[in-house]
């Protein structure tokens, strides 16, 4: 996967959560109004913050997304205590030179004949929010945050929670 620095610095932490989780549980929107969610597989999140996913033109969540731009991304690393919400804007992609630059071996299985797959297309999400929660590194710091938190009520050693807007030019 590729992650980039990020021109929008507000971006840097995301973009060192996106890079450690690497899989997100993407939600659209039916038609009737029920959300969906699906595994995804991020390939890249380039330096404008916006992610970047292969699927295929024949699933659902292409329609969905067609239908209702907004979308959620939500990443976990539950043992870490890391968590990642990224809403964002979908827009479906065509672009054979950047399918090419983002194709790995492991794409494959899905789409066998390649970027030349007529079915295959890239998902772009454009971040328009995120937030995050971070716990203290090792298992011994998120202990005695939460000691700390229990017996004094002060709950800043249990980590790090932030909410991020982003403005695109």
């Amino acid at each position: 996967m590729d992650v980039q620095e990020q021109q929008h610095t507000d971006l840097q932490q995301v973009a060192e959560l996106v890079d450690e989780i690497k899989f997100a549980m993407m939600t659209t929107e039916e038609a009737d109004g029920t959300l969906r969610s699906r595994p995804m597989a991020t390939m890249q999140m380039d330096g404008s913050g916006c992610l970047w996913f292969f699927t295929a033109m024949s699933s659902p969540k292409v329609d969905e997304a067609e239908m209702h731009h907004q979308v959620n991304l939500s990443y976990a690393n539950p043992d870490k205590q890391d968590y990642l919400s990224v809403s964002g804007n979908c827009e479906i992609v065509r672009d054979k030179d950047k399918m090419r630059a983002l194709w790995t071996p492991w794409v494959q299985p899905w789409f066998p004949k390649g970027v030349d797959d007529p079915d295959l297309v890239l998902l772009k999400v454009t971040i328009t929010e995120a937030e995050y929660w971070v716990a203290p590194g090792s298992a011994a710091k998120r202990l005695y945050g939460l000691a700390k938190g229990i017996m004094t009520g002060n709950t800043d050693a249990l980590g790090d929670n932030r909410k991020i807007v982003v403005q695109h030019l």
